[in-house]
């Protein structure tokens, strides 16, 4: 099988995991010797990033970022916003008292509650710093400085169009900083981190634009970026349209790279001129052993070698969500009202429920549409995206307390905001006997939403790297819909630990995947829930 193939072959694995046992199934993390949760470069020059305290609505559709700006956006998606401790269901919440495993919370959500992914800011001129390459410390909401010099154009013939971008945010994933926890399962929830990641900046950026690419030469820019072999993916890139446009105009002579002393790599060549110039600093690893698992590495070098077969515009039009068509009853929802909660207000507020559900306060009906309109709009655009294509994912409600709905499994059709009938009864037993970890009842959600993608119809229509797309797809509808639940004043979950095939069973359906669930009701409340914020 060649590393093209072997995408099917992992979203098979993935999809059949609870029934057949993925590679390194007898895995066990070493805590002791875990890796840092974030990237660090020592020595690195770094520089703490402006905060815009109340940042201003944007109108338009291409509107300019600034320093204050970007700030802002990193902070409330990435950065460190509070300590949270209470009395919930996770296994580990026993080690939360003790300031070495603060439970530090933030706008993202991440699979595991870990930090996978790495946000490198390639600045070119015009950005109010030296032009360089800047890696993103999170628990210090500071730049560090990996490279000194304008090396824009090496991302512009990466990306191999001109977007008229000066800056550009490059998000990586490191493997080991997932799969010490999850081994082979890692690359499928590190390529979703890094769609709630990139819908969180576009929830935020409000009339700035925040379009990802994902199909570019990663080798290219990871050469540029000093990344080893296969410890780290590149998965997209995304252009920011500044407030001081680059230059148009030759600049006139560049003067040649030279090497500051000390401080080897930190100087860039002239634009077009050859060399081997890149960054040369180097994360320093914590862990003492550091494995790698074939899995990962066999998905990351299929993804890899296709990340500059770029598909034709309107490829994905081929593995759309097929629309509803199936017989039973219908339920029409009311009218979805945007909830009125600024979004830093409600990326402050979210967070995992974690066994804290409330089956005795259901939900209203009004509700589970605003979560459902929210979810299906939360489509990431992509470069092969052309109008008419339609969207990716599916959306099915199993529902237990839900005003107004009977208890039992349904289709959304988005056309006409609808629910179709699949079963009629409590799905309860249901979900709780095809649900593999203690920290939730999810009898006690009022509703259970499953996204649904046809992934091998997009692996056919756009090759190995649609994956990701898969993925970061579904990253983005699941930030999306804890961020609604959070501003609707709901309690919210997002789990993996599900059998997929029983779901497919369950819901008939033919040719699409289950991806995730994610719960949503009302919480207890608790005497005991402390939360500090940053600011």
């Amino acid at each position: 099988m060649t590393d093209t193939d072997y995408t099917y072959a992992y979203a098979s694995m993935i999809l059949h995991r609870n029934r057949i046992p993925m590679p390194s199934a007898d895995f066990v993390p070493n805590w002791p010797d875990k890796p840092r949760a974030t990237k660090h470069y020592p020595g690195a020059l770094t520089f703490p990033l402006p905060d815009d305290p109340e940042p201003a609505a944007t109108t338009g559709d291409d509107q300019p970022f600034t320093l204050p700006a970007l700030g802002a956006m990193l902070r409330d998606s990435y950065g460190l916003t509070g300590r949270r401790l209470a009395i919930q269901a996770n296994t580990d919440v026993h080690g939360y008292p003790f300031y070495t495993r603060a439970n530090w919370s933030r706008g993202t959500a991440s699979g595991g509650g870990l930090y996978p992914c790495s946000v490198y800011w390639i600045a070119g001129p015009g950005a109010g710093v030296c032009p360089g390459v800047y890696h993103y410390a999170c628990r210090t909401h500071a730049m560090q400085r990996l490279l000194a010099g304008d090396v824009t154009h090496r991302v512009r013939a990466a990306l191999g169009v001109d977007t008229g971008a000066s800056q550009f945010l490059v998000v990586g994933v490191k493997y080991w900083a997932n799969a010490f926890k999850y081994n082979t399962f890692a690359y499928h929830a590190v390529s979703m981190d890094v769609g709630t990641l990139v819908q969180t900046w576009r929830l935020l950026a409000g009339g700035r634009r925040i379009d990802p690419h994902f199909w570019f030469d990663q080798a290219a820019l990871a050469r540029l970026l000093g990344l080893p072999g296969d410890e780290e993916g590149l998965f997209a890139v995304v252009p920011l349209t500044w407030t001081t446009p680059p230059p148009t105009a030759d600049p006139g002579p560049v003067p040649p790279a030279t090497a500051h002393p000390g401080r080897p790599g930190t100087v860039a060549a002239p634009p077009g001129r050859p060399g081997t110039v890149a960054v040369r600093r180097r994360d320093q690893e914590r862990s003492r052993v550091v494995r790698t698992f074939d899995a990962v590495r066999r998905v990351h070098h299929a993804t890899a070698q296709a990340a500059g077969d770029r598909p034709a515009a309107g490829s994905l039009a081929a593995a759309a969500a097929t629309p509803s068509t199936g017989g039973g009853d219908r339920i029409t929802l009311p009218p979805a009202t945007p909830p009125d909660v600024p979004v830093r207000t409600a990326l402050t507020r979210r967070r995992s429920s974690f066994g804290r559900f409330d089956a005795s306060m259901p939900m209203t009906t009004a509700d589970l549409a605003s979560l459902l309109v929210a979810a299906q709009a939360a489509q990431l655009p992509t470069e092969v995206a052309a109008p008419g294509d339609g969207h990716l994912v599916k959306l099915y409600a199993f529902v237990n307390h839900v005003r107004g709905i009977p208890a039992g499994s349904y289709e959304y059709d988005p056309a006409h905001h609808q629910l179709r009938t699949v079963r009629t009864g409590s799905p309860a037993i249901f979900l709780q006997r095809n649900y593999f970890l203690p920290n939730y009842n999810l009898e006690q959600a009022a509703a259970v939403v499953v996204p649904t993608v046809r992934v091998n119809a997009v692996l056919d229509a756009t090759g190995p790297r649609g994956y990701n797309v898969v993925n970061a797809t579904i990253g983005a509808v699941a930030q999306t819909f804890y961020t609604t639940a959070a501003a609707l004043g709901l309690g919210c979950g997002v789990a993996l630990g599900f059998d997929g095939v029983s779901y497919i069973e369950e819901l008939g359906l033919t040719g699409e995947t289950p991806m995730l669930i994610m719960l949503a009701g009302h919480e207890r409340a608790l005497a005991s829930d402390y939360r500090y914020e940053l600011r």
